[in-house]
């Protein structure tokens, strides 16, 4: 896989065609989130908003607690 548009603005430039296209495939390979990268981040962030609201409930029930018990 290649950035096309990296690739065709240093051919452009005047970059050599060889080295034009190993700097648009190693963008590629080394910046670029893939959906198997986004979807482990969506699960991750999925447990840390429960592990947040699960310390939001707690502090809650322990100022209730000690204002009103």
């Amino acid at each position: 896989m290649m950035v096309t548009e990296l690739y065709d603005a240093l051919r452009s430039a005047g970059a050599p065609e060889g080295k034009a296209r190993a700097a648009a495939q190693a963008m590629s390979e080394e910046s670029l989130a893939t959906k198997t990268d986004i979807a482990r981040l969506e699960r991750e962030l999925l447990v840390l908003k429960w592990m947040n609201g699960t310390a939001v409930a707690g502090v809650v029930s322990l100022l209730l607690k000690s204002f009103l018990g």
